[in-house]
């Protein structure tokens, strides 16, 4: 291995050309003095495995694996967090020093980092909406529970998908599946977008009266433009409308934590990222 310059990273995805993730990762490691490279590759799902066995054995050294991976590189991993076995997702492979790959999901806390620590949210008591019930949403329920909000509700097309991922985590917390026709009475202090409606432009079918008054919109998404998500939430006056560039940073700054032993200023990166797309 003496022969490598630089330690080699990567995220896997498909679509995947529009990744900010090498230029974060770059960023990261100009500002803590860290040497590697760090690539987006196309990566479809039935060409995951192949791909994943012959970066490693080409000198990788850990993977980010993001749509439609997340479920074949937890499927993949030799061991896993605690996070990662709850969520049944994994968004983060780490080589080990026996040669094991450890998997890890850095989405939930990524996620916490921004509303509670960079958008000063508080969730303790607030009533939340997650809209979606796939992988997304599985990677964020554990860690919302853990804030100890009042109730979480899943709205999902397929109301079957919702009720089945809210009875995985009912051990955890008060949280209910449902359909988006059932959201017409009530109303949150925080909606999450979880689903992938913002990649085409489009919307979920929400009830107009759904927010509270000072609620949040977060969109897990994000994009050069708002979202319509975001544009909803800004219509429908949220006291903040939010896409999910803090939460990409965020979950990126963890895996970066996870690899390198040192966590940079996430701060400084999303403000040079929002310059960059500005």
């Amino acid at each position: 291995m003496s022969n490598v310059k630089l330690d080699k990273y990567a995220v896997f995805g498909s679509p995947i050309k529009h990744s900010k993730s090498p230029v974060i990762h770059q960023l990261f490691a100009g500002q803590t003095g860290q040497d590697l490279s760090y690539d987006a590759i196309e990566v479809t799902a039935e060409d995951f495995i192949k791909s994943v066995d012959t970066f490693f054995a080409e000198g990788g050294k850990g993977l980010n694996c993001t749509v439609p991976l997340k479920e074949l590189a937890w499927q993949y991993a030799d061991n896993k967090s605690q996070r990662a076995e709850i969520s049944k997702a994994v968004n983060t492979l780490i080589l080990q020093e026996d040669g094991s790959i450890f998997g890890e999901n850095t989405d939930g806390i990524g996620l916490l980092r921004d509303l509670v620590i960079n958008h000063a949210i508080n969730l303790e008591g607030k009533r939340i909406l997650v809209l979606g019930a796939g992988g997304a949403s599985r990677g964020i329920l554990g860690p919302l529970l853990e804030q100890l909000p009042s109730c979480i509700f899943i709205a999902n097309r397929t109301i079957s998908k919702a009720l089945d991922l809210a009875h995985e985590f009912s051990e955890k917390g008060a949280i209910s599946g449902c359909g988006y026709t059932d959201l017409d009475d009530k109303k949150f202090d925080l909606i999450l977008n979880a689903t992938s409606a913002s990649l085409s432009d489009q919307l979920p079918p929400l009830p107009e009266a759904l927010l509270e008054k000072n609620g949040v919109c977060y969109d897990l998404a994000y994009g050069n433009k708002p979202t319509a998500f975001v544009r909803w939430g800004l219509e429908h006056k949220a006291a903040q409308s939010l896409d999910g560039l803090g939460m990409l940073v965020e979950q990126a700054a963890e895996a970066f934590y996870l690899w390198r032993g040192v966590r940079p200023d996430t701060r400084l990166v999303i403000e040079q990222i929002k310059i960059a797309v500005d």
